[in-house]
């Protein structure tokens, strides 16, 4: 299985701590949130490269960084070439990018956002994927319908199977939300290039809404704390949580 980390973002509502400094590599507790996540994934055997998508702008930061790195699992920066916020990729643009340049249509992919932080184990979620032997999405209860309509509400059935899913709705039906953590099989690759192919490729959850009323899609929820960084007051929580 390849890991690839989402770190391509510009983080514009983060200035001007993200103008010269890429968000990933923004301090919480003593190191880079992408090391955080990095830590997680290194805890899971069964990957044995991590790709880590990047920007033309912030990928020399990403390059360094990966020098001073101890790591059982290769490491790879990839710069998909984008050089402002305006001519970006996006989050299914960037893993399309990472599919092609280095042919991993036939592979097993774990897909994480380089701007998240948690406590809970990657494996757990594995764990959960191989039992259902399907796409598995990680799942967090935010407890706020507020806060939920910034993010893709989720509904589940008692299997645990995706019944439902809103990317930003403005009447959620439940607090439940994707993370941004994906396990996708080799065998949904081909229907993801060709749904990139077709549709915007801005946010990640645009394919899972397109793909769970074709194919079981399943959503293990989290035993953990979970922050989504996207601006200065999460960032903080985050610092506050993991101090």
């Amino acid at each position: 299985m390849k890991a690839i980390i989402l770190a391509a973002g510009y983080g514009t509502r983060l200035y001007p701590l993200t103008k010269d400094t890429a968000k990933p590599l923004l301090d919480v507790g003593g190191k880079p949130i992408l090391e955080h996540v990095l830590a997680k994934i290194q805890d899971v055997a069964e990957i044995d490269e991590v790709f880590v998508v990047s920007n033309d702008k912030f990928s020399p930061q990403f390059e360094t960084w990966a020098e001073t790195i101890d790591s059982p699992q290769k490491i790879t920066v990839v710069n998909d070439g984008t050089k402002t916020n305006e001519d970006r990729l996006g989050s299914l643009g960037d893993i399309r990018f990472v599919i092609e340049q280095y042919s991993l249509q036939d592979q097993d992919l774990l897909v994480a956002a380089g701007d998240n932080i948690f406590s809970f184990s990657l494996q757990k979620l594995l764990d959960f994927y191989h039992e259902k032997k399907e796409t598995s999405v990680a799942l967090f209860d935010v407890e706020d319908k507020e806060l939920a309509k910034l993010y893709g509400v989720v509904s589940i059935d008692e299997n645990q199977k995706i019944i439902d899913f809103e990317e930003k709705p403005s009447a959620p039906k439940s607090t439940l939300i994707s993370t941004g953590l994906y396990v996708y099989p080799a065998k949904v690759i081909s229907d993801f290039l060709r749904f990139t192919d077709e549709h915007d490729t801005d946010k990640a959850g645009d394919f899972l809404a397109w793909l769970y009323p074709k194919q079981d899609v399943y959503g293990w929820r989290t035993d953990g704390t979970w922050f989504d960084i996207g601006n200065r007051e999460q960032l903080e929580q985050a610092r506050e949580a993991f101090v």
